[in-house]
């Protein structure tokens, strides 16, 4: 894959790149000229979208098809990467699942999965990919979270809640440790978001989608890309997402998790 002239350096990986959020986070850093690898489980839907940012941009685009949540995938995606000799410049951690309904009534496999995805992929794929980075001195790394990390939890969404607590806080504490590196962590925590995801983990059935307007995901996109360029740690685009993200942190956080069990329930 030859680099292109605005970015030679390196290539920017997006995870779940076929569609929502990742779709137009990959639109975006095409605008900025960054070569793009783009992984999914869907390959058509990987081929429309590569096909669509080359006729739209003068930079090249492979694409990897992956199911994150299988065992070896990661690995098997950064020995693609690296059998193409492909630096990753930018890594946007995207790929993620989301699980409704009481733990104890919803599907275990599925809650699993998500864990695997939303967890274990995002820190996997960042361990295997830091060291090239920092060799480098030079890397960025974008996390999608979710506003719901910052609160106490969710009666309801458990799990997913827990998820995403998870990214945050690694997110925050990498950030610190790679501090003065050349490598920078910026993570997004976007409140309800209008994308296929909230119909696939059952959020659009939820009392809180029913009552606020979820944001465009090019809305998200704009602020992520924005955020991540700039080196910031946190990105809450809208002024609800922070809002949120203020109330959630409040005592008595046993407040948050009535008003939470309340607005996550269908």
């Amino acid at each position: 894959m030859e680099k292109s002239s605005s970015h030679a350096g390196g290539a920017a990986l997006v995870t779940g790149a076929s569609s929502g959020i990742g779709i137009e986070i990959a639109r975006l850093l095409a605008e900025q000229g960054y070569d793009l690898v783009l992984t999914g489980r869907d390959t058509g839907a990987l081929a429309r979208v590569a096909d669509e940012i080359r006729a739209d941009h003068s930079v090249q685009v492979a694409t990897v098809t992956k199911d994150l949540s299988q065992p070896g995938a990661v690995q098997e995606l950064v020995a693609d990467i690296a059998a193409q000799e492909i630096a990753v410049e930018i890594l946007v951690n995207n790929a993620g699942l989301g699980v409704t309904g009481p733990l104890a009534e919803t599907d275990a496999d599925a809650t699993a999965q998500m864990i695997v995805v939303n967890i274990g992929a995002l820190t996997e794929l960042t361990q295997r990919l830091l060291p090239g980075m920092l060799e480098r001195r030079r890397g960025r790394i974008l996390n999608v979270g979710s506003v719901v990390g910052y609160q106490p939890g969710g009666p309801g969404m458990a799990a997913y809640f827990a998820t995403k607590s998870y990214v945050l806080a690694l997110s925050r504490a990498l950030s610190r440790e790679l501090s003065g590196s050349g490598v920078t962590v910026t993570t997004v925590s976007p409140g309800p978001v209008k994308t296929a995801f909230g119909e696939r983990s059952g959020m659009n059935a939820t009392r809180i989608e029913r009552l606020v307007k979820p944001m465009a995901a090019k809305t998200v996109a704009r602020a992520a890309v924005r955020g991540l360029l700039a080196g910031r740690r946190t990105v809450l685009p809208g002024i609800l997402a922070k809002v949120l993200a203020f109330a959630g942190e409040l005592p008595p956080r046993w407040i948050a998790l009535e008003v939470n069990r309340f607005m996550f329930s269908k």
